[in-house]
């Protein structure tokens, strides 16, 4: 097939812009990081209920965004210095309350699906705004190294903000998503999951574990507040929740009989597009995080 120039240029464009726009928020600071993500967080619920609504589903979209928004704020808040002397908790039982008017909204509600609408309006939360609020809470788990490495300045010491961590996982994620396509496209043959995804391969996805466990050992050199031993273990957590949260993805799409989440990104689709691994690897890598500690 002939290369699209065009295509290929926009791609390319697109692409070093998500990079540049990603690193620079990344390492930053916790108000650049913590301001990138609410932004993608808040998209993705509304790529998430755009996919519901191909599904067949009507999300009750403003108490899910009201909810989403509290739920990331209450995120934010809890592990800045905020939660020193204001209590953040008190936030809690005001998400609970958005989270329950669901089912309120719902009894006055004369569609037929109306448990469906509730069913995707949680979902969407769950799926687009929960992950990156656990990726707040692995910026912030190191609270003894960031608390050594304040600047001064407010909106740098705003919390105990370790952006190692978080540019750590990504920069893995990245690593098993290009391996994994490199050598499928070499050696690969047998299909991983061919109903929901024929291009991936069980090759691609064992030489992306090979290949990204060796990148764990330059990222445990770069960032050695984590042993050597965990950044392997995070790279293998990795390769497989990011290989299924793709796959999840994959489904909710091929369901919903579109090719991309949305159209923010020209050339790449959407925020769920460009996260879907992210979305799954973050829960599973904060819990063994807390494990180890």
């Amino acid at each position: 097939m002939a290369l699209n120039l065009k295509t290929f240029t926009t791609r390319t464009l697109t692409a070093a812009v998500f990079v540049a726009v990603l690193l620079f928020c990344i390492c930053g600071n916790y108000v650049s990081f913590t301001g990138l993500f609410f932004l993608v967080a808040i998209w993705g619920l509304f790529e998430f209920y755009q996919l519901s609504e191909k599904l067949g589903a009507k999300p009750y979209k403003l108490i899910g965004f009201i909810a989403g928004i509290c739920l990331f704020s209450y995120s934010i808040m809890a592990n800045s210095n905020i939660a020193l002397f204001y209590p953040v908790e008190k936030m809690i039982p005001l998400i609970f309350v958005f989270i329950f008017f669901v089912f309120i909204v719902a009894l006055f509600d004369s569609e037929p699906h109306t448990v469906l609408n509730i069913a995707h309006t949680i979902a969407g939360l769950i799926y687009a705004v929960i992950p990156f609020m656990i990726l707040i809470n692995i910026s912030c788990i190191d609270k003894a190294y960031t608390y050594s490495h304040h600047t001064g300045n407010w909106y740098d010491d705003m919390a105990p903000y370790n952006f190692h961590y978080v540019l750590g996982i990504i920069l893995l994620i990245w690593a098993s998503d290009v391996s994994a396509y490199l050598v499928g496209s070499l050696i690969g043959k047998n299909k991983l999951y061919e109903r929901i995804s024929p291009g991936k391969t069980w090759e691609g996805s064992l030489g992306a574990t090979i290949l990204t466990i060796g990148c764990s050992f330059i990222i445990a050199n770069w960032y050695p507040e984590l042993a050597l031993k965990h950044w392997i273990a995070i790279s293998v957590l990795v390769c497989i929740f990011g290989t299924i949260g793709d796959l999840v993805e994959s489904m909710l799409k091929r369901q919903a009989g579109v090719k991309d989440s949305g159209r923010i990104m020209p050339g790449h689709g959407g925020i769920l597009d460009r996260f879907d691994s992210l979305l799954f690897v973050a829960p599973f890598i904060y819990a063994y995080l807390i494990l180890i500690q």
